[in-house]
């Protein structure tokens, strides 16, 4: 009897098993691309019965995505994993958190609200192990871990989420046909990118396409230029000083920065329909002179978000391609930094399961399942970036695998009047004539008032 009981659970099981199996989009073991044995080693973590919940920024095609990987640690685990997808994620979890309802993981689009929520006592920290792991496995690891270590209630430093997905925004996006017509080559050092925006003008072309315009949002597009420069000019810790304020936004080394992004942003020559477009154009449009004839620009500088904005029959790879926004030569002590964005998963809700899940987001296979379907750039030395669905998206992994310092967008993480709002307007104002230092100083002032609030 105990036999037949015995066979039947197992049967059971197998046919479980076999459901779960049915419903991951890429058999376990099948593609030798893939690290099947980060997969198997999740096997080890029996959770049968145990309901994780999650809660994060994706819906849609994205949430299909971020399911498509769930279902592997379901598949290993036997747990039970439901995801609520959100547009307004920000709003929500703070009021899940304060009223006692919080899932038992978060993946914030932005890690200073969740330093917020840490301070708090809304998150629990992280292993060591967790983030030894992080330190190890991922490219500029220090960066990541130093972007995820918050002051917890108890005012000490504490380790708390891992990054999964990551937007990059250190790229210059242009038409390789243009180059090859011109006879100009991809530079390496900012020194050579200066060079060839004097050589197109010159040769009687315009260098630049540049746009700050997004309605409420105008100016943004200017911050990244300011912050992609400041990293390749001064140390990390002068761009982790300024996020903060220890580093005064009036610092010359900050209006420095200003100043450089001002010698492309602020010549007539250089950038199309001349200085006084820049505040006006729409970001959304600037990457259209990319693809006219004759080319109304030769270069945009823009995140890997911008193709959304090409013209339908641009085939990326192809009519468009980008190189990574050059260090100096002179300053070689600063490495290959990099300025970009990514999700943060912490948890809310304490639980083995809530810990497990964590740990797998940073596992190579729940990075190379999103990376195949598109969409998803890894920066886990251990994924493999023959995964990733296009050579677009492998080339700009890549970026990310090369960085000696990855570093999230600062005006995302200064207090919200000042990262969007008087930074914003300061880099339109510039563009618009005031000097740097004029600029630098009421947007210190802003801050200055805002602490006394």
């Amino acid at each position: 009897m105990k036999k037949s009981l015995l066979a039947a659970a197992l049967a059971l099981s197998f046919s479980a098993h076999s459901v779960f199996a049915q419903d991951l989009i890429i058999p376990p073991g099948k593609d030798p691309r893939f690290n099947w044995a980060s997969y198997d080693a999740l096997k080890s973590e029996h959770l049968q019965g145990k309901k994780i919940t999650v809660f994060g920024p994706w819906t849609g095609d994205e949430k299909t995505k971020f399911e498509n990987v769930i279902a592997y640690f379901e598949a290993a685990t036997g747990a039970d994993v439901v995801y609520d997808g959100s547009d307004s994620f920000e709003q929500q979890i703070v009021i899940d958190t304060q009223g006692g309802s919080a899932p038992n993981v978060s993946i914030f689009p932005q890690p200073g609200l969740a330093a917020d929520l840490a301070a708090k006592g809304y998150l629990t920290p992280l292993s060591e192990k967790a983030k030894e792991g992080v330190l190890k496995d991922y490219a500029a690891g220090k960066s990541w871990v130093k972007l995820a270590t918050f002051k917890g209630p108890d005012h000490k430093d504490h380790f708390y989420g891992v990054f999964y997905r990551v937007d990059l925004k250190s790229l210059v996006w242009y038409s390789p046909d243009n180059f090859a017509d011109a006879g100009y080559q991809v530079p390496k050092t900012m020194e050579q990118l200066k060079a060839l925006t004097k050589q197109i003008v010159a040769d009687g072309g315009t260098p630049w396409c540049i746009g700050l315009g997004s309605g409420a949002a105008t100016g943004w597009p200017a911050t990244d230029w300011v912050e992609d420069l400041l990293l390749r000019m001064q140390p990390p810790s002068v761009y982790d000083g300024w996020i903060t304020n220890k580093v005064k936004f009036n610092d010359p080394r900050i209006v420095d920065a200003i100043k450089e992004f001002g010698w492309f942003a602020r010549n007539n020559k250089f950038v199309y329909g001349g200085t006084s477009a820049v505040g006006t154009t729409d970001f959304r449009d600037s990457p259209k002179g990319l693809f006219t004839s004759p080319p109304q620009c030769y270069m945009v500088k823009q995140a890997s978000f911008v193709t959304a904005f090409f013209p339908k029959d641009v085939k990326v790879g192809v009519d468009a391609d980008f190189f990574y926004f050059p260090p100096f030569a002179s300053k070689k002590d600063l490495g290959r930094p990099v300025e970009g964005a990514g999700t943060l998963a912490t948890i809310t809700n304490n639980s083995k399961g809530a810990h497990d899940f964590v740990n797998f987001l940073r596992s190579p296979i729940a990075q190379e399942i999103w990376m195949a379907q598109g969409g998803f750039l890894s920066a886990d030395l251990k994924a493999n970036p023959a995964v990733y669905s296009n050579n677009t998206e492998r080339r700009e992994g890549k970026i990310l695998l090369d960085a000696t310092t990855f570093r999230f967008d600062a005006s995302d993480l200064m207090p919200g009047r000042i990262g969007a709002g008087a930074f914003w307007t300061g880099m339109v104002n510039y563009v618009n004539g005031e000097s740097a230092k004029d600029v630098a100083n009421d947007i210190q002032k802003t801050w200055d008032a805002l602490k006394k609030n």
